[in-house]
């Protein structure tokens, strides 16, 4: 995960039949980032930390934002994904003690792709089709674009 660098990875995707996910998102991941991009996404550090047998408990409640999403086991493209803006997550932690998570922004992105995962799906199952692009293309045609422009250009 950190190799990649990735702030998140699920069990499943190194071939673990578990419902287990670690998530980590360091501020170096933050470097490369504006500011204005940082707040639009809500995207703060967060520690690292183990997710057992997660359950997302208001998995359709509250606002939906949308932002361009990868994966490690798609490396090399990305797309737009609406996902809820804020989640709250029954697990347990490292020590199997019970947890509740409490998210918002990014930190809820994050938990509902890893979550995902753990169900058997990708992102490519919740994206906007027309935006699934390779990297390349994402960086000289939408990188740092408003969503809605995005939308725009791809008549949705």
């Amino acid at each position: 995960m950190r190799g990649a660098p990735g702030v998140g990875l699920a069990a499943p995707q190194v071939g673990l039949s578990l419902q287990l996910a670690v998530i980590e998102d360091r501020k170096e991941y933050h470097k490369d980032v504006s500011a204005e991009q940082l707040k639009l996404r809500e995207r703060r550090p967060v520690a690292f930390h183990v997710v057992i047998n997660p359950r997302i408990q208001n998995a359709n409640d509250g606002p939906v934002a949308e932002f361009f999403e990868g994966c490690l086991s798609l490396p090399g493209y990305f797309a737009l994904v609406p996902r809820q803006r804020g989640v709250l997550v029954e697990c347990l932690d490292h020590r199997g003690n019970p947890k509740n998570i409490e998210a918002s922004g990014w930190y809820a992105r994050i938990l509902q792709h890893e979550i995902d995962h753990l169900h058997g799906n990708l992102y490519i199952d919740r994206m906007h089709s027309r935006s699934f692009s390779s990297t390349q293309n994402w960086e000289k045609f939408w990188k740092g674009k408003p969503i809605a422009e995005v939308h725009a250009e791809l008549g949705s």
